[in-house]
């Protein structure tokens, strides 16, 4: 079983040039056998890896008693050489391995099929720097146990969201013309491009789960069934997003009552008939009682008692339920500012700690709103120490440039993941999640690049990089990625990519909402600067500004008491306007546009100099990748160099946008005489 390149999509991590250095070597696999496997086992895949990297590139696979360079063991093996059995561990893990260079022999050793894979894909990207010098044994161990993208794609095309809500790239890898894709070839090479980088599930329909896409769970079961087959071999389970009505819309039940004796029967039956078919299913999504989505609320219940219900009937079967945490009120009153949608999640959920079953999983989004550019990170995740939390990351572009713009989000999510909410030296976001898991909407689709931008490949990468090591340095994962992306590339390329990279989510931010206000996006579809644009709608995405000033009044003294969820001492810090950090200012303080930040400048100032620079430095990416011609693949090239033209154009129309409505609210001119219109 081997993946061969999927003719007229780009191979991105995986370019059969980053496995050169394993695939010249000479390598011995040991596992079980197949039989007790299974042949579509990652073990199986493991096997089938080293085959093929050896046959391209030179290696050979050798038997038991010839030399190697390279030892693939699971530790239960037979007749382990001395230097696998030099290295075991009592408690390597389900998912990890050991890896160590001892007396010039590479060794990965593994208690499970997926460790082996795992460590196979941590080899190749190290590439020659895994034969070289020794190596003592280390312990590679994910910090999180579920890693998970989550599919926003339609069966059918959604006559508002398209094929793939939130999607930029294309269709669905997974549905086309009202069905499953009848060649899932592609599925394949994208469960192995997930392997690589360690992610372990996938959830392959959207959370708003509309008429046609209800039936996977039941009669269209089969085409699911057929999906989880592709993912399987890279140690993938696949998950199901499902709607809470299910037993009306297909049961055929007059009510979806979570505590009605007949409503959970249904669940516990067709939950059954979904293992009959996929054994290793990993369990259901949903997105209940959230703008429109039926759920428990219209049985006077609440979020413990839908999630429960569903958990019940996953429980016999290893299953797990993920119940976004992500409810508001979508119809405010956009006069009333007692009603704060941040503070939304915090109210509905930090009630129920420790009601929520074992393996019923709350999926938080990081920040309180909706995933834009800077946010706090959420309260909630500080407020459920009796429930298991998933943390949820956006890694397709909504608010961050719909991946027309080149924004690397790895040092944002490294900060969320690193964000102490109790202070130095206490548990970090990514410890509080270990037992739930990191989540992300997937930016994937049809397109020939796979994220429609080339560089936006680094997020999907970066996503499953950090869900496994949360420490890691997002500076050093991009550098990994350029490397594999584009192996043999000079040093001109590797230092151009970083330096339109690495500080790409500031820049965007410089041109975009200042000071976490947020949204100032156009309506529906989110693209492009409208500053007024969500201001007298019901969604509650406001920013207040007027004459005086601008920002939300989100403390306990004078405002909708917000800062009051945080536990100390960020529920001081965000309350004290002297200590509330600038990047954060306009989403906790109403202030004067002539308010002195910590940087020494006026808020005023601060935006118009801001937006000057994102758009300077937007230019300047154009300009580095421009010195890139003929070093990289000329299609590539012209894909990137089209989009960077659009990220220019909209990045100005942001800058004069934001300085012209600011200019005109305040009065107040910039110092340094820039034109604003």
């Amino acid at each position: 079983m081997t993946v061969p390149p999927v003719p007229g999509v780009h191979p991105a991590w995986l370019p059969p040039e980053a496995f050169r250095a394993a695939g010249s070597r000479r390598v011995l696999v040991l596992t079980a056998s197949l039989e007790d496997l299974g042949g579509e086992a990652p073990a199986a895949t493991v096997r089938a890896e080293v085959a093929e990297a050896c046959e391209r590139h030179g290696g050979s696979v050798v038997a038991p008693g010839e030399p190697f360079d390279l030892v693939l063991a699971l530790s239960s093996a037979d007749a382990l050489p001395p230097e696998a059995q030099a290295v075991r561990e009592p408690e390597i893990g389900a998912e990890g391995f050991v890896l160590a260079r001892l007396d010039g022999v590479t060794v990965v050793l593994a208690e499970n099929p997926a460790g082996l894979l795992y460590g196979w894909f941590e080899v190749v990207r190290l590439g020659e720097a895994a034969f070289g010098e020794a190596r003592p044994a280390r312990t590679h161990r994910p910090a999180l146990r579920r890693r998970m993208l989550d599919h926003w794609d339609n069966i059918d095309v959604h006559p508002v969201m398209g094929q793939v809500e939130r999607g930029y790239s294309g269709g669905s890898i997974f549905w086309r013309d009202g069905a499953a894709r009848g060649d899932l070839a592609r599925v394949r090479a994208y469960a192995r491009l997930l392997a690589a980088t360690g992610v372990n599930a996938v959830a392959i329909n959207n959370v708003n789960v509309h008429a046609t896409e209800a039936h996977l769970l039941t009669d269209r079961l089969g085409e699911v069934a057929a999906i989880a087959a592709e993912l399987r071999p890279y140690g993938i389970r696949v998950h199901l997003s499902v709607n809470f009505a299910s037993p009306i819309v297909l049961g055929g039940l007059d009510s979806a009552d979570p505590l009605d004796e007949g409503v959970r029967e249904w669940w516990a039956r067709t939950t059954a008939h979904v293992y009959e078919t996929i054994p290793d299913f990993g369990g259901y999504v949903v997105k209940a009682d959230s703008e429109g989505q039926p759920g428990p609320f219209a049985y006077g219940r609440d979020h413990a008692d839908g999630a429960n219900m569903l958990a019940d009937a996953l429980a016999p079967h290893g299953g797990v339920v993920f119940w976004r945490a992500f409810v508001y009120n979508h119809r405010q009153d956009w006069r009333d500012r007692s009603t704060d949608r941040a503070r939304a999640a915090h109210d509905h959920f930090a009630p129920l700690d420790g009601r929520f079953r074992d393996n019923a999983i709350v999926q938080v989004k990081y920040g309180p709103m909706d995933f834009q550019t800077r946010e706090p990170i959420s309260p909630v995740i500080a407020a459920m120490p009796g429930t298991r939390l998933a943390v949820e990351l956006q890694v397709t572009q909504e608010y961050t440039g719909q991946q027309r713009h080149v924004c690397y989000l790895g040092p944002m999510w490294s900060e969320v993941l690193g964000f102490r909410f109790w202070g130095s030296g206490e548990r970090t976001v990514a410890d509080v999640a270990a037992g739930g898991g990191l989540t992300a909407v997937s930016n994937v689709g049809d397109d020939p690049y796979w994220t429609g931008h080339p560089l936006a490949q680094a997020n999907l990468y970066a996503f499953g990089r950090l869900a496994w090591a949360p420490d890691l340095d997002p500076a050093a994962i991009l550098d990994e990625w350029i490397g594999l992306t584009f192996p043999g590339g000079t040093g001109l390329v590797r230092n151009t990519l970083h330096e339109m990279m690495d500080g790409s989510w500031e820049t965007y931010e410089r041109y975009t909402a200042p000071l976490g206000v947020g949204f100032m996006v156009r309506p529906g579809h989110h693209y492009g600067p409208d500053v007024d644009g969500y201001e007298y709608t019901p969604w509650g995405t406001y920013h207040f500004a007027d004459r005086d000033g601008v920002g939300v009044d989100r403390t306990r003294a004078t405002g909708t008491g917000y800062t009051g969820q945080y536990p100390a001492p960020w529920s001081e810090v965000y309350e004290s306007l002297a200590e509330c950090p600038d990047e954060l200012l306009l989403f906790f303080h109403h202030v004067p546009y002539e308010h002195v930040l910590q940087s020494g400048s006026t808020v005023v100032q601060h935006i118009y100099d801001t937006h000057f620079a994102g758009a300077e430095e937007a230019a300047g990416m154009r300009v580095a990748w421009e010195k890139l011609a003929g070093s990289v693949d000329a299609a590539l090239y012209a894909r990137v160099k089209e989009r960077l033209d659009e990220q220019v154009r909209c990045a100005e129309e942001w800058r004069d946008q934001v300085n012209t409505y600011f200019l005109r609210k305040s009065g107040v001119p910039d110092a340094h005489g820039r034109p604003i219109h």
